[in-house]
């Protein structure tokens, strides 16, 4: 047998080094082309206010006192 069986297992094992490096560099290289930057966007949304208070999509009125706390204007 003699060293036949290290060339081959050297080999073998180079081999599926050789395998796991293209199947990570082919994974890297399919998700840059996928996320890559595309251009600017075709759609506009427009900023939107951050504080639902501000915004005009509030669910409720505006409160006449602001943080809830009630001073001069208080009951």
């Amino acid at each position: 047998m003699g060293n036949n069986g290290k060339k081959e297992s050297l080999l073998r094992t180079w081999i599926w080094i050789l395998f796991m490096l293209v199947i990570i560099l082919g994974t890297g290289g399919y998700a840059f082309y996928v996320v890559s930057d595309k251009g600017m966007p075709t759609w506009d949304y427009r900023p939107v206010k951050d504080l639902p208070a501000e915004s005009v999509y509030a669910e409720y009125e505006k409160l006449p006192f602001p943080q809830h706390i009630k001073g001069k204007g208080g009951e």
